[in-house]
């Protein structure tokens, strides 16, 4: 049977329900049930993996690791067990397991090594651990999701980004206290000290607001450590998502991983040279100038770059790639020589890597944070997706061992399912897996041109993926009834370019993809009350008539379209939003679910904000009747659909 022919007799599975216990992701009765009768799923029951494939686990997930001072612990930070463990860095032996709080994502330790500081991006805090006792010993509270984190070396401030809020807080380095907030990029998540700690370098995740259809832009930004102030914010020319920094330790070179998307392209014409790029942009005096230079190579691409590392001896430079399942190498001396030798650019050149990329080093799965020994001899690899630290021998650029971290027995249907969302694996040439538009599983911020609907037409902007469940249909033009048809056939005819997915790895997706839950939710009040603004906004909301007392139909009513738990009544409307570029004017109605984190809106990302759905693309009142509301108004609408 052909590849085609399986695709069209495929089984589809029915919605998976899921339910959150203790913060991890657990399957519910009825899910268990659903997933045991689901003739995708469980196409045999007698296979011998069948009960471990639906058991569950909760596994390690390895994200960042840390020396401790005198190089003989191993501090392995891990997401999803919300722990960090402790390691003999020689034999992988665990000494300890500390718990922290929920989702951990950034550690570092305090300038006087005191302190083990580990931030919790779902509980909005920073854990603070004794290195000796091994114990939490106090917890601060942050901002939005706080990420990375860097300890200015004084010991005057502690800095942490945080993704939701968009900045780097500043706290008193004894006691935890907020100094101030120091305006950062959009989605802002890692911080690095250069090597004398005078300055920290942020990047951030998503591109910050740029005008419709232009190239993306992102930032650098600098701050001045002891005196907590932005001096620079260095331009990322069509970069949307930005990761780890890395220095040599003369600080004479910077690198960072990135991802160049080619979004304003249609997709069809990516197809032989990436729908990415993915790149470094590298800095410093040795450099002479700010290059992005590539990584990939003729059909060998170099999926989500993450993590970065710099040898003591300036010899290699080190990058992981969590979509690839590699970690690359690459001859720094050579890397120079050919920046200097070529001063024009070179960021789209499929040979350039050729020159300076010496080995693509196979891993485990979802590789992100990398770690040198003290003495550089060893590079340490955080496995997210299998618990695994894959050891690196920096000179022969090659895995000298692997640690298994002590985790559940067998790969469960969820696990299996985040796998195949991470990896590249199933597109074609390996160029890109989901989570390059779905960045940590959720979106990018990035408007694209998918061409089943003709080129330069259908323009779509990338919506959330949290909490999907009973918002269906899919797509933007609501054609694609179920997670089978959006992320199975279409998306690899679309996308991958080739017919990968056999029933049970599509399910697991399936799985995967309707078990994301919806993140802690920041405009809500504790109890769930509304405040005097609020309460104002969801009267206008659910009005039905309007300030000079005519009726307002049912149909043009925002609690219409917009009604349920979710905010979607899962149907499709003409709301007077059609462009040049459309072939239809009717569009799904989109989930309210954290609506406040997704700009920018309307189906194809022609709104920057909120405010202009309703101020400039709604002139005939056809998406509500709002051209009666005064700028307050407004904005009291806002700040109740923040709350959704």
């Amino acid at each position: 049977m052909s590849n085609m022919t399986m695709a069209k007799n495929r089984r589809q599975s029915p919605f998976i329900g899921l339910a959150l216990a203790g913060g991890m992701l657990a399957l519910t009765a009825a899910a268990f049930h659903a997933l045991s009768t689901d003739p995708v799923v469980a196409a045999d029951k007698s296979a011998p993996d069948y009960a471990a494939r639906t058991m569950p686990y909760v596994y390690a997930s390895p994200l960042e690791t840390l020396f401790s001072r005198d190089g003989k612990k191993l501090f392995v930070l891990c997401t999803e067990s919300n722990e960090v463990r402790v390691l003999d860095p020689a034999t992988g032996k665990e000494f300890k397991r500390i718990a922290v709080g929920n989702v951990p994502r950034g550690i570092t330790f305090s300038a006087d090594g005191a302190k083990l500081l580990v931030t919790n991006s779902n509980d909005d805090t920073v854990s603070l651990i004794d290195p000796a006792r091994l114990e939490v010993v106090g917890n601060w509270h942050v901002g939005y999701e706080p990420s990375g984190i860097v300890a200015e070396k004084t010991g005057k401030f502690v800095y942490v980004a945080n993704r939701i809020s968009n900045d780097v807080a500043v706290l008193d380095a004894k006691s935890g206290v907020l100094v101030k907030r120091l305006v950062a990029g959009r989605g802002a998540s890692y911080l690095e000290p250069t090597p004398d700690g005078k300055l920290i370098y942020a990047t951030h995740v998503y591109p910050n607001p740029s005008p419709y259809r232009t190239e993306p832009e992102s930032e650098i930004t600098v701050i001045d450590a002891l005196n907590a102030r932005v001096i620079e914010r260095i331009p990322l020319r069509a970069i949307a998502g930005v990761f780890h920094i890395a220095f040599s330790p003369d600080g004479r070179i910077g690198a960072v991983a990135e991802y160049h998307p080619k979004n304003l392209v249609p997709l069809a014409h990516n197809e032989h040279g990436g729908t990415f790029v993915y790149t470094l942009t590298l800095f410093g005096a040795d450099v002479g100038r700010q290059v992005e230079i590539p990584l990939d190579e003729l059909e060998r691409y170099s999926s989500q770059p993450f993590g970065v590392a710099i040898t003591p001896d300036k010899s290699r430079l080190f990058v992981s790639c969590g979509g690839s399942e590699v970690v690359l190498a690459i001859d720094l001396h050579k890397l120079i020589a050919y920046i200097h030798a070529h001063p024009e650019n070179f960021t789209e050149d499929l040979s350039a890597s050729a020159n300076y990329l010496i080995a693509r080093i196979p891993v485990g799965h979802n590789p992100r944070g990398l770690t040198l020994s003290p003495d550089g001899k060893k590079l340490y690899t955080a496995n997210r997706l299998d618990d695994t630290l894959s050891v690196i021998d920096t000179r022969t650029a090659r895995v000298a061992s692997t640690i298994k971290l002590d985790s559940p027995p067998a790969v469960s249907v969820l696990r299996k399912g985040e796998q195949t969302f991470y990896s590249a694996r199933q597109s074609f040439q390996a160029q890109i897996g989901c989570a390059n538009c779905h960045i940590d599983s959720t979106f990018d911020g990035l408007t694209w041109d998918l061409e089943p609907d003709g080129f330069g037409r259908d323009i779509v902007d990338n919506r959330m993926i949290e909490d999907l469940r009973d918002t269906e249909p899919y797509k933007w033009i609501g054609t694609n009834p179920n997670i089978p048809t959006e992320c199975g056939p279409r998306t690899e005819k679309y996308f991958w370019r080739s017919e990968n997915y056999d029933d049970l790895t599509l399910a697991d997706l399936t799985i995967y993809i309707q078990s994301i839950p919806q993140r802690p939710h920041r405009w809500r009040l504790p109890g769930g009350e509304l405040n005097a603004a609020q309460r104002r906004g969801y009267a206008l909301f659910t009005r039905s008539v309007d300030k000079f007392g005519a009726p307002i139909p049912e149909y043009n009513r925002c609690i219409h379209c917009h009604s349920g738990p979710k905010g979607t009544n899962q149907k499709v409307f003409d709301v007077g939003t059609k462009r040049a570029t459309d072939n239809t004017g009717n569009f799904d109605t989109p989930q309210l679910t954290n609506i406040a984190l997704t700009a920018p809106y309307l189906h194809d990302g022609s709104a920057p904000t909120l405010e202009e759905i309703w101020t400039v693309y709604n002139p005939e009142d056809k998406h509500g009747r709002t051209n009666d509301l005064t700028k307050d108004e407004l904005n009291d609408l806002i700040e109740y659909l923040r709350t959704r």
